[in-house]
């Protein structure tokens, strides 16, 4: 197809009890690819994604979660269309579900991949009442000096997920998270609000967790981009395994640029679709562009955005 498609992925806060099942009822790719994550991890996944439990809310167990079903999303439309995204872009967690896509990660090996990830940045948060707050309604400039005349003043914070205008996310020690609220609303933030998060993300807290996660992503990535990435922490492409082993070590230290991505590219591409629950990113870029947007959720939504590509392709 000559249409130019960006296919985007969902980091965490999108993940939902439930989310999957109606691939896994209708689907025996699905099927085949949850068996076969739960098997490689010891994850059981039916049990995590359609029963009730308090482990999906926890991160070693949330990315993997969230990563597997945007990549059995992915792998449905990619067997039913004939089609090579222009570009691939997550949003954090969603960046290792953009490289299966491309080709350059194998999905089972980025389920344990990113259960490993999510393993060490819980280790590196350990024993620190660590969190992640949304303010909306300021300017990147505003929240970004806030932040660093706290940091002055000895608090740890910064501002690490820049997700769209006027929604920047702070990361950092949960208690001086709190003291910001007052000061944020002060510059007249609309909202200033906790996340519920385990982790402290693309943070300099997360530093032990480079070494570790690189040594893997050494093992499992492949130099087999059929289309290029665009990186969390540059907002450019990237379409090496020598580009994304410096990228993705980065990554857990440094800010997502979401919204400087979609600035960037969205002149390029005629649509943008989204893998996995939830169309979180969707609402991040709806102020951003003007493009048609597809979820893949589910198997209607699946035969939607085949649909409406094709129409688009004609």
């Amino acid at each position: 197809m000559s249409i130019k498609c960006a296919f985007l992925f969902p980091g965490q806060g999108s993940q939902a009890m439930g989310m999957g099942r109606d691939f896994f009822d209708n689907s025996q790719v699905a099927k085949d690819m949850i068996n076969d994550a739960s098997q490689r991890t010891g994850i059981d996944f039916e049990n995590l994604l359609f029963e009730e439990n308090t482990d999906l809310e926890k991160t070693e167990f949330t990315q993997p979660a969230i990563l597997l079903v945007s990549a059995i999303a992915n792998r449905l439309f990619s067997d039913a269309v004939d089609i090579t995204p222009y570009y691939a872009l997550g949003h954090s967690l969603g960046e290792f579900s953009a490289l299966v896509s491309v080709g350059a990660l194998d999905a089972i090996d980025a389920v344990e991949l990113v259960n490993l990830r999510g393993k060490l940045m819980a280790k590196a948060c350990e024993g620190q009442d660590v969190g992640m707050m949304v303010s909306l309604g300021l300017g990147d400039d505003v929240v970004e000096e806030i932040c660093t005349n706290q940091r002055e003043q000895g608090l740890s914070v910064w501002a690490v997920n820049y997700n769209a205008t006027g929604q920047i996310v702070i990361a950092g020690i949960k208690s001086d998270l709190e003291k910001l609220v007052p000061i944020l609303k002060e510059a007249k933030a609309k909202r200033a609000m906790l996340l519920n998060m385990s982790v402290a993300s693309h943070c300099p807290l997360l530093q032990s967790a480079i070494e570790p996660l690189s040594n893997k992503l050494v093992d499992m990535l492949k130099d087999n981009f059929n289309a290029p990435v665009i990186s969390n922490v540059t907002a450019n492409r990237y379409n090496t395994k020598a580009q994304a082993l410096d990228l993705l070590a980065k990554q857990l230290v440094s800010p997502v640029l979401y919204k400087q991505s979609i600035a960037s590219f969205d002149e390029e591409v005629d649509c943008y679709i989204e893998f996995g629950h939830g169309g979180v990113l969707k609402g991040l870029n709806r102020r951003a562009t003007k493009k048609p947007h597809f979820v893949i959720s589910d198997m209607a939504s699946l035969q939607v955005a085949i649909d409406e590509i094709g129409k688009l392709s004609d």
